[in-house]
């Protein structure tokens, strides 16, 4: 039997975590879904939401913005109730499905876990996630030698200068206060 795209799964290292269900929407089985692609609402074109198994899981039949989301109609007509159950689901696509980057950009999901080193090569821990406050990226690093807990660097090419996938590792230039500090509390 040939599987067709309904059934079609992807490993999960050719998956990308694109949204995640918020809870329902009214009581005709809508969710509101918080997006997390670099436009919006171009995570709804990709086709068919998979689970991080690869599974099909949902597939968007439309979608409109409002306040800090989408309200995501799906083909699989779902009951306020089943919606509700699927708060907190996360949603993802093949990787093929998303379009091809030009030089310098790079998706966030591929950055995740890198090693942030600083411009003398020293080490300066692990990317835990990117944020979006409103005001531009945001890198959160953590495992910094001699510095207790998470910090934040704007994601830009001054303070990121070099990226580079194939070696695992995100350059950085991060303001004097933080090498400092980091200084600072190794010598405590």
């Amino acid at each position: 039997m040939e599987s067709g795209p309904e059934t079609m799964t992807d490993t999960a290292d050719d998956l990308v975590f694109i949204a995640a269900i918020a809870g329902a929407h009214g009581v005709k089985g809508e969710c509101k879904v918080k997006s997390f692609a670099g436009e919006p609402d171009a995570a709804f074109s990709y086709g068919a939401f998979r689970d991080a198994g690869g599974a099909v899981i949902l597939t968007p039949k439309s979608w409109r913005a409002v306040k800090d989301g989408f309200i995501v109609r799906f083909a699989e007509n779902l009951t306020r109730d089943e919606a509700q159950a699927l708060k907190g689901t996360r949603l993802h696509i093949p990787r093929a499905a998303l379009p091809a980057l030009e030089d310098d950009e790079f998706y966030h999901a591929d950055l995740i876990g890198l090693k942030v080193q600083a411009l003398d090569g020293s080490d300066m821990g692990t990317l835990r996630a990117i944020h979006d406050f409103g005001s531009g990226d945001l890198l959160e690093i953590t495992g910094t030698p001699g510095r207790n807990g998470a910090w934040m660097l704007p994601f830009t090419r001054d303070f990121v200068p070099h990226i580079s996938i194939g070696n695992g590792t995100i350059t950085i230039d991060p303001p004097e206060e933080v090498g400092s500090k980091a200084e600072e509390e190794a010598g405590e």
